[in-house]
């Protein structure tokens, strides 16, 4: 598989949360060759199994959310759409900021700003609320209410830049389901004593929804959340922050069950594969946090590869790490049912 060429693809499609459409159906494209079933479930999942053959095999699913942050278009000035956040949006990224109106068909917008030669004494320094941006798509005033509850994404398209760093839009958390793609593919061929279930989860920057649904339906004795952490820059702050090209990032905490970090690392160490360790002592931010909980409760990790620049169209980050992961999550995949102990066994 040519990660490249597959991260592209899904970047490069718009799914913002509750709009998933377009980027699951390329998700899908990409799993159904590496595993027997792919389908997707009534809440969007994307969902890919792998089954080991044995009646009655414990169920582990590894996920990842397609969604991406966005906006939506509550009304119309002049023309000029105003709008509201979907998930986290920062807005001091989005003036001048190109952007996708997910009509049909899709049309191009840009969020409008005021020229420095006509703002407010100090209003340069100063970032502008979301409530006081509309963006500009040329549109009648007619033509912008007939658009009251569309969807935006902003633009951002896929780059490498030197070395093994790439950047695009949406690669949180597209670069987590582009982990399990190439998991999949490193498990080709080797034998499994556990179903595997790969998930492109709905929602997730939103509330979590997706992955809950998913998981509920799914009733795995395990489950791995694959997101996007914090990458270090020079403004960061270093005990919060992780350096990107050094490794994937094992999540620990009391959320998080400890035979499974456990796990990953001592599977790490065996692989001679860079690791950090991130303490998360509440919310992980990851569709973990509602898992656990899902039906009696399921055991839960969380797995992360640093990110700079999060939630935003240019965001960044090194795809030895991404490839890192996959290996580490295709080991801790391998012999799981016989190695995973008292709590996976029969």
């Amino acid at each position: 598989m040519d990660i490249r060429a597959s991260l592209a693809a899904l970047c490069g499609s718009d799914g913002p949360s509750g709009r998933e459409d377009q980027v699951a159906e390329v998700a899908l494209s990409l799993l159904r060759p590496l595993v027997d079933e792919g389908y997707r479930d009534k809440f969007g999942n994307v969902i890919g199994v792998r089954r080991c053959g044995k009646e009655n095999a414990k169920r582990v699913v590894l996920d990842a959310h397609l969604d991406e942050v966005g906006l939506v278009i509550t009304g119309a000035k002049e023309g000029f759409l105003s709008f509201r956040a979907v998930g986290g949006i920062d807005p001091r990224m989005l003036p001048n900021r190109e952007v996708t109106i997910l009509s049909q068909p899709p049309r191009f917008g840009l969020v409008a700003v005021l020229p420095p030669h006509v703002q407010q004494p100090g209003d340069a320094n100063k970032s502008t609320p979301l409530s006081d941006l509309y963006i500009d798509a040329g549109l009648t005033q007619e033509e912008g209410e007939a658009l009251v509850g569309t969807f935006v994404v902003p633009k951002g398209p896929f780059r490498s830049l030197l070395g093994e760093r790439v950047s695009a839009k949406a690669l949180d958390d597209r670069a987590g389901f582009a982990a399990l793609l190439q998991t999949a593919e490193y498990l080709q061929g080797k034998p499994l004593d556990v179903d595997l279930y790969l998930m492109g989860s709905t929602r997730e920057e939103v509330n979590g929804s997706g992955a809950l649904v998913g998981a509920y339906a799914l009733r795995p004795h395990c489950f791995v959340a694959v997101d996007v952490t914090h990458a270090r820059t020079p403004d960061g702050p270093k005990e919060e922050t992780f350096g990107a090209g050094q490794g994937t990032v094992i999540g620990i905490g009391p959320n998080i069950t400890r035979w499974m970090s456990d796990r990953l690392i001592g599977k790490a160490e065996a692989l001679g594969l860079a690791w950090s360790p991130e303490v998360m002592t509440g919310h992980s931010g990851t569709n973990a946090w509602r898992v656990q909980t899902a039906r009696e409760g399921i055991a839960t990790a969380v797995f992360s590869l640093p990110l700079k620049y999060m939630h935003s169209p240019v965001e960044t980050l090194d795809l030895t790490d991404l490839e890192a992961t996959a290996s580490l999550l295709a080991a801790f995949v391998e012999g799981l049912g016989e190695e995973g102990g008292a709590f996976l066994a029969d």
